[in-house]
């Protein structure tokens, strides 16, 4: 269906809403370098195609603020490769394999899917390593964006569009294959799930931490000669 936004607005607002979550006109205005004015046309048009929604939030005196988010088909209109063949091919593992059994095959899938990332990001310092992982899932569909956490030494990774999200509606274990294979892909670090999608965030979310060297052998633990 023809969009009666102009293109590059369209993609710019959607894009900037699965980044954010949700936000005002006002705000997102100013981000794009748009008059407020055109920018509730805009998404005034692009609540008609149904890919956004807004709801009224009192933020002190005077009238609410309308606070804007992607609809479910607002997430869908970001391409998803495969998903359908995936989903159906679930859907039969689901219907006659026990659940264990999917399990195992999810697993091994998430360490042989680690390997291969491991070799596409090389050596490097932890910094180096997760850079590179985002730029990898953004080729793989990913909306993907790291950060220094607040601590200085671990990195906080956002996928604010996950090019799976619609199978793991249907099926949450593909979150936890995703949570293996970045620890898989991190052996020296402890991964842990910050914020996840399908518990109500706006995003996924992975904190992850150098594990502290491994103390040396004292000599006093070596046999002696005598």
């Amino acid at each position: 269906m023809p969009s009666t936004t102009q293109a590059p607005t369209r993609e710019a607002v959607l894009t900037l809403l699965m980044r954010l979550g949700e936000a005002t006109a006002a705000q997102l205005a100013e981000a794009l370098s748009v008059s407020v004015q055109a920018m509730r046309r805009h998404l005034r048009s692009l609540e008609e195609e149904g890919v956004l929604e807004a709801s009224p939030t009192p933020e002190g005196p005077g009238r609410p603020s309308n606070h804007w988010r992607l609809t479910r088909q607002g997430h869908d209109s970001f391409p998803d490769s495969g998903e359908n063949f995936a989903i159906g091919l679930l859907q039969s593992m689901a219907a006659s394999m026990p659940r264990d059994a999917i399990q195992t095959l999810l697993k091994q899938q998430a360490v042989a899917k680690a390997s291969a990332d491991r070799r596409l990001i090389g050596e490097g310092s932890l910094t180096e390593r997760v850079q590179r992982l985002v730029e990898l899932r953004r080729r793989e569909g990913y909306m993907t964006e790291c950060r220094r956490d607040g601590d200085g030494l671990s990195w906080c990774m956002s996928e604010f569009h996950c090019s799976v999200s619609r199978i793991a509606d249907q099926f949450p274990l593909i979150c936890d294959q995703e949570l293996q294979q970045i620890r898989h892909t991190f052996p020296d670090c402890t991964v842990e799930r910050v914020h996840w999608r399908l518990e109500g965030g706006h995003s996924c979310g992975f904190r992850l931490t150098p594990r502290p060297p491994a103390a040396p052998t004292s000599s006093s633990d070596t046999p002696g000669d005598g």
